[in-house]
């Protein structure tokens, strides 16, 4: 590590809300009870169709294959615990859009026979290729983001990049997952990056971590031995962890629209990600659980879980005391990002990192919204430097190529305008609701063009039929014009050639005629 304090940028707004992480935090992290039914979501990335691997009755072992990509970008799933198939349906899990996925039920059982795990791999004399095929196998996705597959993403920035960026700052209130696992497994995150920069060929590693987690800098600190690692502490704000934030407070480069961080040689990856990469490179292991954090007022203690992927949260809701006569609102992830879930039987996901089971009085229900008055204030803590106010009245009356021209497609919804608006506005709905639209304009427009193409092409044809069909007329025309001659000489010696057999048979029958009289005869 180095011991050369380094350069920090600031970032543009941002907010402090009381972080309520402290929680979650008292303890070490805990072992989830294992369910007796696991609901595993096999959904690919962008809609891709999965490719099954079991079936409905078939007995499966922890840690086998239950379905892969059948298409890039793919994303494996594995088998949480040992248990028998009873379904393969569509569920309901954790998600902004809502629309229920498709997921393998697992019945569980107490055998927890284990599938045979990957060979372990030494990353130093390994190729680039081969380890990142190894985080394909092991079916690692993005932990702390979008969940998009990780060997995907690593692929992308293969020999691209100087620049590792560990984010580390988990700056959202009350989840701790993050922290909790640099406490205890600090050595095994920076493993990972080890690994990652071996992969990408980066020369360095930003860790990112605000200054409100002593422990955790403390356990960084004591294992970064690489002078490649270094750990780079900032001020405690929201929203320095959205990817292009962090990015520009570590390293000072602005990420422009519509590139991506590897464009400008830097690659983000989150602790949880690290930490499943150094698990499946130096033990083989695949991803089938996550650290998870359950707090919230209406539960009897808080604390970071290691959760099999595919648990219902009511089971981890109940291993920490839930009171349901308390219970107000469950929400997936932060209070700012998070999204309110209709019921306890939704699964955990690869992405769940957050789940708050909080009372009325502690996130009560924003009061209806007033008209905005113009204040200013969305506009000061937007760290995209947006004006939110000028967009909420684009979105609000469906003019989108003004929102679009207002570079709403920027926005990363992290609520902080939201937060701070005195008319209770719920901003950031708006602002998804017309991305959301402008989405959709995007794909009638894709439509309607692949419509034109498919006419216009159909036009062309029947076109070039026709040309072709009076190409041959017009040929046909003209031999005819060219072959008279022909025709009439052949007509000729055919008429000459009927004649000369009419004269033959005449010739024939006259010379029968005397012979016939001859024979007659005479009369009495």
């Amino acid at each position: 590590m180095t011991s050369a304090t380094p350069k920090l940028w600031n970032c543009a707004g941002g907010i402090h809300p009381p972080a309520n992480k402290q929680q979650s935090l008292q303890g070490c992290i805990r072992t989830a009870v294992l369910p007796p039914q696991l609901i595993v979501p096999v959904t690919q990335p962008l809609n891709n169709p999965p490719q099954l691997c079991v079936h409905i009755g078939e007995r499966v072992h922890k840690g086998q294959l239950l379905a892969q990509g059948s298409s890039h970008p793919g994303l494996a799933a594995h088998a949480p615990a040992a248990g028998k198939v009873t379904a393969i349906t569509e569920h309901q899990v954790p998600g902004m859009s809502g629309v229920p996925e498709l997921c393998v039920v697992i019945d569980t059982d107490a055998t927890d026979t284990t599938w045979p795990k990957l060979p372990v791999l030494d990353y130093l004399h390994t190729d680039s290729d081969a380890l990142i095929q190894r985080v394909a196998d092991a079916g690692i996705s993005g932990l702390g983001g979008a969940g998009y597959p990780a060997h995907s993403k690593l692929q992308s920035a293969l020999h691209k990049v100087d620049t590792l960026v560990l984010n580390a700052t988990e700056c959202e209130p009350y989840i701790s997952a993050d922290e909790a696992l640099l406490q205890q497994h600090a050595e095994t995150v920076l493993n990972g990056c080890l690994i990652l920069l071996q992969i990408t060929g980066a020369t360095r590693c930003l860790i990112g971590i605000e200054d409100s987690k002593p422990q955790a800098i403390s356990a960084l600190r004591s294992h970064a031995y690489d002078p490649r690692l270094q750990v780079m502490v900032i001020p405690a704000l929201y929203p320095s962890g959205a990817e292009r934030q962090l990015i520009y407070t570590l390293t000072g480069k602005e990420i422009p629209t519509g590139s991506w961080p590897v464009d400008c040689g830097v690659l983000c990856h989150n602790v949880g990600t690290a930490f499943a990469v150094a698990r499946a490179v130096m033990h083989g292991e695949v991803l089938v659980s996550r650290v998870t954090t359950i707090t919230g007022a209406a539960l009897a203690q808080a604390a970071n879980y290691e959760v099999l992927i595919g648990t219902p949260l009511a089971s981890l809701l109940q291993q920490s005391g839930l009171d349901t006569t308390k219970l107000s609102r469950l929400i997936s992830g932060g209070p700012l990002m998070g999204i309110e879930l209709p019921h306890a039987g939704l699964p955990v996901t690869k992405l769940t990192n957050c789940i708050i089971a909080t009372t009325g009085q502690e996130l009560p229900t924003p009061p209806p919204a007033q008209a905005c008055i113009r204040c200013g204030y969305c506009a000061q803590v937007c760290p995209i430097h947006l004006l939110p106010q000028q967009l909420y009245w684009f979105a609000r009356s469906h003019e989108l190529e003004q929102a679009q021209a207002h570079n709403l497609k920027d926005c990363i919804d992290c609520g902080a305008c939201a937060y701070v608006c005195p008319s209770h506005i719920p901003l950031v709905q708006y602002f998804r609701a017309a991305k959301a639209e402008l989405v959709q304009a995007h794909d009638q427009r894709l439509r309607a063009a692949h419509s034109k193409q498919r006419f216009e092409a159909h036009q062309q044809r029947v076109a070039s039929e026709l040309a072709l069909t009076e190409q041959r007329r017009a040929e046909r025309t003209t031999l005819a014009k060219q072959q008279p001659a022909t025709t009439n000489s052949s007509s000729t010696a055919a008429q000459d050639a009927v004649a000369a057999a009419l004269a033959r048979v005449h010739a024939r029958k006259a010379a029968l005629k005397p012979a016939a009289a001859d024979n007659k005869d005479p009369p009495p």
